[in-house]
């Protein structure tokens, strides 16, 4: 029986690839697989491996944290290099981040 995992896991994977504007089959090829092959993962009519995952995280230049997090919707280039340098701040440095950003929020 499918679990909802399942479903998000397919319907992030489409998310991002459409985010990015690639084709299935583009994204499928550049893998190094058969030109179904992403279609086939987002129809549920095939499974991803572990090595498979992380290679179309790196194709897809997001971290597997940022896969799995459904609220991250823009997820571009410049969102992951943004969330990468956050996580190298120290609780302080972050801290004075986060009341630069919720002042300019207002």
């Amino acid at each position: 029986m499918e679990t909802n995992f399942e479903d998000f896991f397919r319907d992030r994977l489409r998310f991002l690839r459409n985010e990015r504007s690639i084709s299935a089959r583009e994204m499928s090829l550049v893998l190094g697989q058969n030109e179904s092959y992403i279609n086939k993962i987002e129809t549920g009519q095939r499974s991803v491996s572990m090595d498979a995952f992380f290679r179309i995280c790196d194709f897809l230049n997001v971290s597997p944290e940022v896969f799995f997090s459904p609220q991250i919707q823009n997820t571009k280039i410049q969102d992951a290099e943004i969330l990468s340098s956050f996580r190298k701040l120290s609780p302080t440095q972050l801290a004075h981040i986060l009341a630069i950003v919720t002042d300019m929020a207002k």
